[in-house]
């Protein structure tokens, strides 16, 4: 059966951009366009030393040094996806220059496209070669989502003393590393569908391919092994991550957090299918005092491709126009540039400068605090109950609740595609009529809550089966009955037939729940295909193919290990 796939290769390089060549310490030549300030305008009397649009002449560019800001990237920098030129010619228009490099393996780019593990050095060589150009002043800064959010963190982690600054978006230290798969370890992270896709699609070969595999069918690894087939030729990163992963070091200096610090202005997104990474980045950070000492964290009403909660309906599509993104711009970029002014230009008190600032999800207000969680902030637990209720007090005596999960009828994800959850920004309420999913209600609230904070689940689970995921999801059920998920979490339980006590992160939350709404939880065993189903035979989900047994999945309600979840309260009172 031939794959289907959409193949993208590397756009025209901008008319505003000239493209470098800049060789890294092994030979390898990666490409980068440099997009300079034009030169200002000169008063009437002294006319600017560049020819007259009409004429078809390109805009003179200051060769002056100035302050760069780095962006390093496997999406094509010139492509439509991250529209980078609109972003360079928004940063250009500050003053900046802009370096926007392929990394190694993409697009223009020379050498073997492989996953996270060349970029410490080639962020460092990059940054060597920015410093020697004649447009550089020496002050360097990084911005960029996802990839090249992480490519910061590895270039940062060179300890390079040009980078004055960085500003990470919805990424982390770990970004789409393999489950570790130590057989020692009764729980583990559940694996998501897209790490074993990922060096199929952004990381086979210079160009990107479009494709996925056919959820309906368990054939997930035969299906990757006819795509190669076709293509001709293997992935690199696959072949180390599947079916056995080989880590190789993607810090060969050691943590990053280790060595020289520099300031970050850290973006999460409360609804970024990759926050657990980003949090895992701040809890590390908070043990390195001359890293947390000048680390600021902005917390935005985000999913991974930067579509907002409270943005309107127009503006909720896939594919934006250029008006479209040209608009999104200051709200985009706004926040990095204010932080460059102060620790890249120096104009500006870093004491002046919010450690916190975050977005009360459901309202438009950003507010600012000195650390997270806010001050004031309080834990409430509440219980499950056998009546399908959320309540303060523990059930005293223990009940079992159990559910089916048939890895051939998987509770379906609530997104296609889980980086754009806003995008599509689904009621989830449908999936807990579904038999496979157990629903605790809290009460309706009599006045409105403000909830920020982590939210944890305390579970105890046990399966037939030798493995068991356990999904648990916190929503907010309007008053039509409608519900928005507002955090989640899941964590598998190996040697399942035995029963264990899963602590589940959640992750953090800063939401206002209004009067008349209600919190509800949602238990189950599945969420495909964002994540991969369990078989039921104990086999790797990704290659034991169609070979499926069903598992009765079975929780406490009551007694010691009772199921709890924790809420934190910020300011009013929860039901």
């Amino acid at each position: 059966m031939t794959t289907q796939y959409h193949r993208l290769g590397p756009a025209p390089v901008s008319p505003l951009a000239r493209e470098e060549r800049v060789r890294m310490r092994d030979g390898v030549i990666l490409a980068a366009d440099v997009y300079l300030p034009a030169v200002a305008a000169e008063p009437a009397a002294h006319p600017a030393p560049q020819r007259a649009a009409e004429d078809g002449a390109e805009t003179a560019r200051d060769e002056t040094p100035g302050d760069t800001i780095l962006i390093r990237l496997p999406y094509d920098k010139s492509g439509e996806y991250t529209f980078i030129p609109l972003i360079a010619e928004y940063f250009t228009a500050r003053g900046y220059r802009v370096v926007a490099q392929d990394v190694r393996g993409k697009f223009r780019s020379e050498g073997d496209a492989l996953l996270f593990v060349n970029e410490v050095r080639d962020g460092a060589d990059t940054l060597d070669w920015v410093v020697q150009q004649p447009w550089s002043n020496g002050r360097v800064a990084m911005w960029g989502d996802s990839y090249y959010g992480y490519t910061q963190w590895a270039a940062a982690a060179s300890g390079h003393p040009a980078l004055k600054a960085i500003a990470p978006r919805v990424t982390g230290t770990r970004l789409g590393e393999p489950v570790h798969r130590d057989p020692g370890d009764r729980t583990r992270a559940v694996e998501m569908g897209i790490t074993n896709l990922y060096p199929l699609t952004h990381f086979f070969g210079n160009d990107t391919y479009l494709w996925e595999p056919d959820w309906s069918r368990r054939d997930f690894a035969a299906q990757a092994e006819a795509f190669m087939a076709e293509r001709g030729h293997r992935s690199i990163s696959y072949d180390q991550w599947t079916p056995h992963p080989v880590t190789l070091p993607r810090f060969p200096l050691g943590s990053p957090f280790a060595g020289r610090s520099v300031p970050v202005l850290h973006t999460i997104g409360w609804w970024d299918n990759c926050a657990p990474l980003s949090w895992a980045d701040v809890a590390e950070i908070a043990q390195h005092p001359h890293w947390d000492a000048h680390h600021y964290l902005r917390i935005e009403s985000i999913d991974h491709e930067n579509h907002a909660l409270l943005e309107s309906a127009e503006d909720r599509v896939e594919d934006r126009s250029e008006a479209q993104v040209r608009a999104m711009l200051p709200a985009y970029l706004d926040p990095a540039l204010e932080f460059f002014e102060v620790f890249v230009r120096g104009a500006g008190r870093p004491g002046d400068v919010p450690r916190v600032r975050w977005n009360l999800a459901g309202t438009d207000e950003l507010r600012s605090d000195a650390a997270w969680p806010p001050p004031g902030m309080r834990v409430e637990t509440r219980f499950a109950t056998a009546e399908g209720g959320l309540a303060v007090q523990r059930p005293a005596s223990a009940r079992a609740e159990t559910w089916v999960h048939d890895p051939a009828d998987p509770v379906p994800s609530s997104v296609p595609d889980a980086f754009s959850y806003l995008l599509h920004l689904p009621d989830e309420a449908p999936i807990g009529a579904r038999g496979d999913v157990l629903v605790f209600d809290g009460p309706a609230q009599p006045a409105a809550v403000d909830l920020a904070g982590p939210v944890r689940a305390r579970v105890g689970l046990c399966s037939s089966g030798p493995v068991a995921d356990c999904f648990v999801r916190l929503l907010d059920v309007a008053p039509d009955g409608s519900a928005l998920r507002i955090a989640r979490g899941q964590l598998q339980l190996r040697d399942a037939t035995r029963p264990g006590v899963l602590d589940i992160d959640l992750g953090q939350v800063g939401y206002r729940l209004r009067a008349g709404h209600r919190l509800r939880v949602h238990v189950s065993s599945s969420d495909y295909p964002e994540f991969l189903p369990q078989p039921g035979t104990g086999g790797d989900p990704w290659t034991e193919g169609e070979r499926m047994l069903p598992n009765t999945q079975t929780i406490t309600i009551g007694g010691p290990d009772a199921f709890a979840i924790d809420i934190p309260v910020l300011e009013g009172a929860l039901a």
